[in-house]
C-alpha cells in the first residue's frame, strides 16, 4: 500500500506482531504499533515482538517516529504504560498522541485510527519526522 501527500509518497507495510521480525523493523522509517489491552497490558504478541526485536534493533533504529493505538477494555493506560518505556528505550520518538479506543469500536474510532495512520505516513512522506 502507498500513502501519498504533498507530492511525496511512503510505502505502508502492515505486518502482524507475531510475523514482524528484525528485518522489518530495520527496513521501516517509522512504526504504528497497534495492540489490544489484555489484563491491563499490551498483547502477548506485541510483547513477544519487542522480546525478539529490541536488542538487535537497539543501536540501529534510534530517532525513528512511532505512534500507538490501543483497543482497550478499560482506559488503556496499562497498555500505553507498557509500550512507551520500550519505545523510549529504543529511542523511538512518539510523534502522535496514543489513540485509545474503549468499548465497542465505532465509525468515529475508525476515522480516528485512519487519521493517526495517515498523519504518521504524511509526516514520513513530508520529512517532518
Amino acid at each position: 500500500m502507498i500513502a501519498e501527500t504533498l507530492g511525496s509518497s511512503v510505502v505502508v507495510q502492515v505486518t502482524e506482531a507475531l510475523e514482524a521480525g528484525v528485518d522489518d523493523v530495520m527496513a521501516a522509517d517509522g512504526y504504528l504499533l497497534a495492540t489490544p489491552e489484555n489484563f491491563g497490558y499490551m498483547s502477548g504478541a506485541l510483547k513477544e515482538f519487542f522480546d525478539r526485536t529490541y536488542y538487535p534493533c537497539l543501536e540501529h533504529t534510534r530517532g525513528r517516529p512511532y505512534g500507538l493505538m490501543v483497543k482497550a477494555g478499560g482506559d488503556g493506560s496499562g497498555a500505553v504504560a507498557a509500550v512507551v518505556p520500550l519505545a523510549t528505550g529504543l529511542e523511538w520518538r512518539s510523534v502522535l498522541e496514543p489513540l485509545v479506543i474503549s468499548g465497542d469500536v465505532t465509525a468515529e474510532h475508525l476515522v480516528a485510527a485512519r487519521e493517526l495512520g495517515g498523519s504518521l505516513a504524511a509526516g514520513l512522506a513530508g520529512d517532518l519526522w
